[in-house]
């Protein structure tokens, strides 16, 4: 399916499907209720198991952290009113806020935030480190919450921060399930409150506002200060078709469109009720994901054949259009605009298709066949999936399409089969450039194996590069040790650089208080 595909054939806007038909989706615009459009469609509810930004977003109505970033990325306290630190740097002792509660009624302790944290030290590469670090994590109180380190944790607050699957506190006897199994009820103590009973996947995802949310008294910034939920209620409506999207923002039967098309960006900025903004001024990063546990990727000399012939303009006008002013080229696992980019590796990524026919045909290649897992349903990623498919063709090599929605996608790349008993080879995905900025929190470069991100890259000198960028004492060593890991990471092809894009996201005039940052966040908008 190629991008302009996902259009149906539409080229007007004046028949839009059975969304259009639907009553209760026609209703006129009401101060308690919002109907936002996401990204792709919410399969997967824990943010802890999935990385998946969807699912990622889902999590901020929902849950709150203990401290979270702010606009310029600090670390501000959020659930957290304060915190000491022992004079050896090995004892944290963090005062949670009085009168926090759980939507189950259920007062917030030390005792949920310590479960939840060690949950997430189990799953998360920024929370992997912390827990190497970590003797435990426990409470003192019911109001305070002990990490006990083995050494001093020099980003300790950045890593409680973090942005993309923050580390989200739940009740303990959620956070106490397995860390590879998903928590069985959506209880957290955000603003919003998960309404079950109205959870379609394919179809609908509501939220309530949690009236015994209490907000910090501080602007909202980012994911940090004051999350006020002016909304009784919000509405997701999942529309996988653009042209359907962009009839229903058009004709205000939806408030918010996450990520419209690019093509659909000149019909929208002609509307004069629709505001499109960047939001994330860094950008999102295209990259490939390849599975390190089978044949043929587990053969490195494979993976660089693949990495060769990779031409990332073909991926972004695919996926974004020919307006170059909203992507750009970046062969490099720090994107441009991060604290770590440092030029592009033209030596790993000649673009020569030839350089890797050659070099495949020395790989030791045989034939093995190529499982791609691509979604029909999401504009920013298909694509990608489908030029691949060609370009591996292109190669000689032996590909098979496993085309279906984003949800099974996201479901299915957990298996660790191979391809014959429902495994896969390669998928595509996007991510946040700030996101992957850092090698403690960007598991796309890091070298975990199974205890990693999808596709399992196994590096100890990875993981050796990540902890010393950590522990460096000053930052020209940290400069050092993280251009280091992209060279490697680059060299063994953990992950293959597609390119980076600007997005642009589109809401009706009538909401305000739409906050810059990685992800659409609910609190602070509100209508007029």
């Amino acid at each position: 399916m190629k991008r302009r595909e996902f259009l149906l054939g539409t080229a007007a806007l004046g028949a839009a499907g059975p969304f259009l038909a639907q009553t209760a989706l026609a209703q006129q615009a009401s101060a308690t209720l919002m109907k936002f459009a996401p990204q792709a469609n919410l399969s997967a509810l824990d943010p802890i198991w999935t990385t998946a930004t969807v699912t990622n977003n889902h999590a901020y109505y929902i849950f709150d952290m203990l401290y979270g970033a702010d606009e310029n990325l600090k670390p501000q306290p959020q659930m957290a009113e304060g915190h000491q630190v022992s004079a050896d740097g090995l004892l944290w002792r963090i005062t949670l806020r009085d009168g926090l509660m759980f939507h189950d009624g259920s007062p917030v302790k030390a005792a949920d935030c310590a479960a939840s944290l060690k949950r997430w030290t189990q799953r998360d590469a920024y929370g992997q480190l912390l827990g190497r670090a970590a003797e435990s994590f426990g409470a003192a109180d019911d109001r305070t919450i002990e990490i006990k380190l083995k050494r001093p944790f020099p980003r300790l607050l950045e890593c409680l921060a973090k942005t993309d699957q923050p580390p989200v506190i739940m009740p303990e006897r959620l956070a106490k399930t397995d860390a590879n199994t998903q928590v069985s009820e959506m209880i957290g103590s955000g603003p919003y409150k998960f309404v079950a009973a109205d959870y379609v996947s394919g179809s609908r995802v509501a939220y309530e506002k949690f009236d015994g949310y209490k907000p910090r008294s501080e602007p909202p910034s980012r994911n940090a200060g004051g999350k006020v939920a002016h909304f009784k209620r919000i509405e997701w409506t999942i529309l996988p078709d653009p042209a359907t999207a962009a009839a229903a923002l058009t004709r205000g039967e939806i408030d918010w469109w996450e990520r419209p098309l690019a093509d659909l960006q000149p019909m929208l900025a002609s509307s004069p009720d629709i505001r499109q903004e960047v939001i994330d001024k860094a950008g999102r990063g295209a990259i490939m994901r390849l599975n390190h546990l089978h044949p043929p990727f587990n053969n490195p000399k494979v993976r660089a054949a693949v990495r060769m012939a990779v031409k990332q303009e073909d991926y972004m006008r695919a996926t974004q259009g020919d307006d170059t002013s909203l992507w750009q080229t970046c062969r490099s696992l720090w994107f441009r605009g991060t604290p770590y980019y440092a030029g592009e590796a033209e030596d790993l990524m000649p673009q020569s298709l030839e350089k890797a026919k050659a070099a495949l045909k020395e790989s030791g290649y045989n034939g093995e066949k190529v499982v791609i897992i691509n979604p029909t349903d999401f504009p920013d990623i298909g694509p990608l999936g489908e030029v691949t498919f060609e370009l591996l063709k292109q190669l000689g090599m032996n590909v098979e399409m496993a085309a279906s929605d984003w949800g099974t996608v996201v479901q299915r790349r957990s298996s660790r089969e191979p391809v014959e008993k429902g495994g896969w080879s390669m998928f595509h995905t996007t991510g946040s450039a700030i996101s992957w900025g850092d090698p403690a929190q960007s598991s796309i470069i890091r070298g975990q194996g199974e205890k990693g991100w999808f596709g399992w890259w196994k590096s100890d000198k990875a993981e050796e590069l990540a902890e010393a960028w950590l522990y460096a004492p000053d930052e020209a060593t940290q400069k050092e040790k993280a251009k280091e890991l992209n060279r490697l990471a680059l060299t063994e092809v953990a992950t293959i650089p597609l390119g980076q894009f600007l997005s642009r996201t589109a809401y009706r005039k009538s909401l305000t208080g739409v906050l810059p940052g990685t992800a659409p966040y609910p609190w602070g908008v509100k209508r007029g």
